[in-house]
């Protein structure tokens, strides 16, 4: 059930979509820098002792490492980048873009992780994840199920620190974990209106000009664009756009294109059968030196190397 307030949203939508461009980055920052998350994601985990976390719709990072309530497990096994692909995998599984309601996925080890997806309409803005936990009690055998892998995936750590991680892991029953789910379906609800909110101050806060430009450029990002081909298409000056651009988006237009293709470039990687040239030159580089060299700036490996995390070896 989308909230009241969310009919406000698609009134200001035009025929081809959201009038107002604004990224789920951007929505998500903003989420977790409010008041309603941080009150609710601290009681939240304070009640069911999980790990909560609120991720963009595509990203490639592990969302409880490192936090309060990560499984112990789970810290021994990013120790590997191939532990980490297969983490990031099951990610993948469980966070689809088709997402309407909570999806749980188990991974290699045996762990449950869960995600509940925030929509507004038919716009995914990210999903709130829970996991790490173990909806049967873990026994000897799966233990050495999970060893066997662990040892595939070239953790190196001793039996003994293994055996006291795995047993030590969370366990939660089929009705704790529905309930767990329940009330995140809730909370999604109202960060979903949170969202409606974000993105009415958002309209009033941005020119339309860079509203269309944003708009311009995600449907020409694949072309060979130029900032003066920009600032016709929105009916100004090149330099009076520049510098508008600039200060109110925060990047330059050179870099704002060049992260948005990187990001498209993210996804493509992911289909081992596409070679990076062809990736390169189809999200709209000139040149494959140019496409290594910008996508090691911004995500600061190459693309190869980023490929190379997310297999499994």
């Amino acid at each position: 059930m989308q909230p009241i307030i969310a009919r406000q949203a698609t009134a200001n939508r035009s025929p081809n979509g959201p009038a107002i461009n604004v990224s789920n980055r951007t929505l998500l920052e903003a989420m977790v820098k409010s008041r309603l998350y941080q009150d609710y994601a601290s009681a939240f985990s304070h009640l069911t002792g999980l790990p909560l976390a609120l991720q963009p719709a595509e990203t490639w990072q592990l969302p409880h490492h490192g936090r309060r309530h990560e499984n112990a497990l789970c810290a021994l096994m990013s120790q590997k980048s191939s532990s980490c692909a297969a983490c990031l995998q099951t990610q993948a599984r469980l966070c689809r873009p088709d997402a309407t309601g909570p999806q749980t996925a188990v991974c290699a080890l045996g762990l449950s992780d869960s995600a509940v997806p925030i929509r507004l309409n038919d716009r995914l803005i990210g999903f709130l994840q829970i996991g790490q936990v173990f909806r049967k009690a873990p026994t000897a055998a799966r233990f050495k199920k999970a060893a066997r892998q662990a040892e595939k995936w070239g953790i190196k750590t001793d039996r003994a620190t293994l055996k006291q991680a795995y047993f030590s892991g969370r366990v939660i029953t089929p009705k704790e974990h529905s309930s767990a789910l329940g009330l995140l379906n809730v909370f999604a609800q109202q960060l979903a209106a949170l969202t409606n909110h974000l993105l009415i101050q958002q309209e009033n806060a941005e020119p339309p000009i860079i509203t269309q430009a944003r708009r311009f450029i995600q449907d020409h990002q694949t072309e060979d664009i130029c900032l003066g081909q920009v600032a016709k298409a929105v009916h100004s000056s090149r330099f009076y756009f520049c510098k508008l651009f600039k200060r109110i988006v925060g990047n330059s237009f050179t870099d704002y294109v060049s992260r948005l293709r990187i990001e498209k470039s993210k996804n493509l990687l992911l289909n081992p059968n596409l070679h990076i040239a062809e990736i390169a030159y189809g999200i709209g580089f000139q040149s494959l030196t140019h496409f290594n060299r910008v996508f090691k700036r911004i995500q600061g490996l190459s693309p190869t190397e980023y490929r190379a995390q997310l297999v499994v070896n």
